[in-house]
């Protein structure tokens, strides 16, 4: 029995919560590897809703779960994220919950300055959720971030907070706003740690020893993967690599250590925020798949971008991610539409692409090659089988599995965690 890691293949929003929650029954832990609380993961268990940003998923079943050294941290938002899921009936403990010693942190400092500086670039904005995750980033790469295990040593933390306001107030000097304090800052942090250094731990030293064990993983990734920062939509991406390579990386686990990728994949396409989008519907459809699918972000409410399903940007996705199957949810939002279109190319100024470009100015000029399939008109809506399927919805997952060159695994039918058709587990495979 292997270790899953679970990524998301379009922009994010692709449905990640549900499966990692129908997953993590059958996992011993789970572990979140990369993103900030910019990520958003819905679970609806029974009659309550769960969301989660920071949390990795397996919390709400009790299972050990673990922040990696790939995630920035805000420990503030962690401990009310905590309280608040604390108060929906869910026990979280040092025990249950491990936070890694060495993943960096994302102060007040980094929100105020991603939110100046998007406001600052004006319609160049790239649309950030102003959380402060990409600055955290930026000081992890420059060697002045603090991290959690420097909240048990005043001596560092006075020293990290000097070096790294030596580079900070230069930018918000040169922006126009007002300097941070550095003794305000100093008394946030010793406020703050002992609150967050309780679930501080190697959690690369528990993996490795689980792992020794044949304890099964779960990896949880945010985000999607024409978010991540090398092989993204760049510069509207987020500030971390978001593939299943990141999951060794991001939880101090060598790469032998995941073993099946499973893609999480909408039935057609979102976006949040700025970017190119070649199958985006600013008609009526888009309206509707908008409606039906409830497109709103959990984090930020932001009305998501709807379109046709992106088959080439997908496929492109399974092979720079090393995704073995996918989890295609979602279906039923499609039921009530007469036609189907799936993108199965791109037109580049006369010239036919099979893959999505990199530079910028290309991904904004493609134009998609659409494929048109009859539409089913009936409802999927709880389906747990293929049995319960209409004939032109699996041949609407058949010919997806063809064009993106990788097999459904997971098919959901609906947010509830049982309206799901297993095809292939993951944990099995």
């Amino acid at each position: 029995m292997g270790n899953v890691a679970v990524v998301g293949s379009q922009w994010g929003d692709e449905g990640k919560g549900k499966i990692v929650d129908w997953l993590s029954e059958r996992a011993d832990m789970v572990v979140r590897f990369q993103g900030g609380h910019n990520a958003g993961h819905t679970l609806v268990i029974g009659e309550n809703t769960y969301k989660l940003s920071l949390l990795p998923s397996g919390v709400v079943r009790g299972k050990p779960s673990f922040i990696g050294n790939g995630v920035v941290v805000d420990p503030w938002a962690l401990l009310s994220e905590i309280d608040k899921i604390v108060a929906q009936g869910v026990k979280i403990t040092p025990d249950l919950l491990k936070l890694a010693d060495n993943a960096s942190l994302i102060l007040p400092l980094h929100g105020n300055l991603d939110r100046a500086r998007e406001a600052a670039a004006g319609s160049a904005q790239i649309g950030t959720t102003g959380r402060g995750i990409g600055p955290a980033y930026e000081d992890k790469v420059a060697r002045r971030a603090i991290r959690v295990c420097d909240l048990a040593d005043d001596k560092v933390i006075a020293y990290k907070v000097e070096r790294l306001l030596a580079h900070h107030n230069a930018l918000l000097r040169g922006l126009g706003q007002a300097e941070v304090n550095a003794a305000e800052l100093i008394a946030a942090l010793k406020e703050v740690a002992p609150k967050i250094l309780p679930y501080a731990a190697p959690v690369w030293e528990i993996l490795d020893e689980a792992k020794r064990r044949g304890r099964r993983i779960l990896f949880e990734g945010a985000q999607g993967a024409m978010l991540d920062v090398d092989h993204g939509t760049y510069p509207y991406v987020t500030s971390s690599n978001t593939m299943s390579g990141q999951a060794a990386v991001g939880s101090g686990m060598g790469p032998g250590a995941v073993g099946y990728v499973l893609g999480i994949t909408k039935a057609y396409t979102t976006r949040v925020g700025s970017g190119p989008f070649p199958t985006e519907l600013t008609d009526s459809v888009g309206q509707l798949l908008g409606e039906r699918g409830h497109e709103f972000g959990t984090v930020t409410g932001r009305r998501r971008r709807c379109g046709w399903f992106d088959a080439i940007m997908v496929r492109q996705a399974i092979k720079t991610g090393g995704i073995t199957g996918i989890a295609l949810t979602k279906l039923d939002v499609l039921d009530t539409l007469d036609k189907i279109s799936v993108c199965v190319g791109y037109d580049l100024n006369g010239k036919s692409l099979q893959r999505f470009p990199a530079g910028m100015s290309e991904q904004a000029a493609v134009k998609p090659v659409y494929e048109t399939m009859t539409g089913w008109n009936c409802s999927t809506r709880g389906a747990r089988s293929w049995a319960q399927l209409p004939a032109e919805a699996i041949k609407y997952i058949r010919r997806i599995e063809e064009l993106i060159e990788a097999p459904v695994a997971l098919c959901s039918t609906s947010p509830e965690r049982e309206d799901t058709i297993l095809v292939r587990d993951p944990f099995l495979d």
